[in-house]
């Protein structure tokens, strides 16, 4: 079962969205490792995402079919949650295989070696790391973060012009140029928690 997401969530490049995760359906379960390529159609590449990440992976907030190919989705309420920590991998194999994988993305995609990706904006370098494995696996997916504004509860940014300074300051982190291989599949949507129901 899809459904279709808000406007507001959709980014004009991306146009509609049919969600498969988080739905009711499902009790708004959220998926990692196998069970996201299962619920988009790509279990196939199980073995290969083994060979590119160690289980306990990204646990996607939300995942979706767009015109133009799968959407995988990180969402945020506050600016804390972008300074993610570290790689928390204690088994050294897994360690090595995460540090190996972002390792060869970052390369990829000309990014400022000097950068550490396992511990600078960790959260934000694995997501955009599974996007790039993805295209390698010739899958044209895209990234989409999703950033609320007003959310009071959260003590988040009261304005969209606060999450821009943050992506930006991110990305500068990790080293990426400002025109990459995955520029044109990354999307940023800044929606005002007030205008959803």
């Amino acid at each position: 079962m899809v459904e279709h997401a808000p406007e507001r969530l959709e980014p004009p490049k991306l146009g509609r969205l049919d969600w498969v995760s988080p739905i009711p359906a499902t009790q708004y379960r959220e998926y990692q490792d196998y069970a996201f390529l299962d619920i988009l159609g790509l279990g196939h590449l199980d073995t290969a995402l083994r060979e590119f990440w160690p289980r306990g992976g990204a646990v996607w907030d939300g995942l979706a079919q767009s015109k133009s190919g799968p959407v995988l989705v990180e969402a945020k309420a506050h600016v804390s949650e972008s300074f993610s920590s570290p790689c928390g991998a204690t088994a050294p194999a897994s360690l090595e295989l995460i540090r190996k994988s972002l390792s060869d993305c970052s390369r990829d995609l000309g990014a400022d070696m000097r950068s550490d990706w396992a511990r600078c904006h960790y959260q934000t370098a694995n997501r955009i790391a599974h996007l790039w494995w993805l295209h390698r696996q010739g899958i044209r997916a895209h990234l989409l973060f999703v950033h609320f504004v007003g959310d009071a509860e959260m003590k988040g940014p009261k304005s969209a012009e606060t999450w821009i300074a943050v992506e930006m300051a991110a990305n500068y982190a990790l080293g990426l140029p400002k025109q990459h291989g995955l520029s044109d599949f990354i999307h940023y949507v800044h929606t005002d928690v007030s205008n959803i129901g």
